[in-house]
């Protein structure tokens, strides 16, 4: 479920980050994104800031400690994190502002070239043995076919895993991706995967999702049942969220783009 998002940012709030980011002369609220109750551009002597923030108290405040601990890991992918409040109630974030604006994953878009070169990189990035990230084996298993098909999502590549659009920002020539709560390990192309749903969902057929998920580098030294097995449990997936959610728009498109993919799969059109 989505966060309710905070129109105006709260005074308690705006005095610690001044306590550790000096005077704040403008403070833009961002209305884009789920998971914050806080969500906003910061406007300092220096420059601005990111900042976002969850009440203490709030059922999904730990994934505010989950990007604390994965930015380390993700230097030149993500933005980089500057600071970490945890008081007064709150949990607060201070990450560098990129600007840019959300990736375009429309049939055509110049981004999606820029979105496949990040994800390239992150296959480099070092997986955070530390942190405690779920495997995608766990995530997924309550959405196989078989119980046995869990074992090939199993891999020691650190995973994004929530390609919705806002998530990336495309600044200065490149895609840099955000929100990484829901960062997982396990087999290197399952991001790609993941990451041809929402390009079904934005537009593009079937078969080209699939062709532009295959263009990395793990999709051709990967089984083709690994990735079938996947793409059912997709559809299990989000066959679940439409039914326990009263399902948006984006649900809507995004069960009926993992139906398409897992048909496309089994060779049906």
């Amino acid at each position: 479920m989505a966060t309710h998002r905070l129109t105006e940012m709260p005074a308690d709030v705006l005095k610690m980050i001044e306590s550790v980011a000096g005077p704040v002369h403008d403070v833009e609220m961002v209305s884009a994104g789920y998971n914050s109750e806080i969500a906003a551009r910061v406007h300092l002597d220096n420059g601005t800031l990111f900042v976002k923030g969850l009440r203490q108290d709030h059922p999904r405040v730990w994934t505010q400690q989950r990007e604390a601990d994965i930015n380390p890991f993700t230097s030149g992918l993500a933005p980089e994190l500057r600071w970490q409040i945890r008081k007064g109630g709150w949990d607060l974030l201070g990450f560098e502002d990129l600007g840019g604006r959300h990736a375009d994953y429309s049939p055509g878009s110049s981004d999606v070239e820029l979105v496949l070169q990040s994800m390239w990189c992150l296959v480099s990035a070092p997986l955070p043995t530390t942190v405690g990230l779920k495997s995608m084996s766990q995530r997924m298993s309550a959405h196989v076919t078989d119980p046995a098909d869990v074992q090939f999502f199993e891999g020691g590549t650190l995973l994004h895993t929530d390609w919705k659009p806002d998530n990336v920002l495309i600044a200065d020539g490149h895609a840099r991706l955000v929100d990484w709560a829901w960062a997982s390990r396990g087999a290197a192309w399952i991001d790609p995967a993941l990451w041809a749903i929402w390009l079904i969902a934005s537009g593009h057929s079937a078969e080209d999702a699939n062709s532009l998920a295959g263009q990395h580098p793990a999709w051709d030294i990967t089984p083709v049942k690994h990735i079938d097995a996947f793409a059912r449990a997709q559809k299990r997936l989000w066959e679940s969220i439409a039914r326990v959610d009263r399902p948006d728009e984006w649900t809507h498109k995004l069960h009926v783009a993992a139906q398409t993919w897992a048909q496309y799969r089994r060779g049906e059109t």
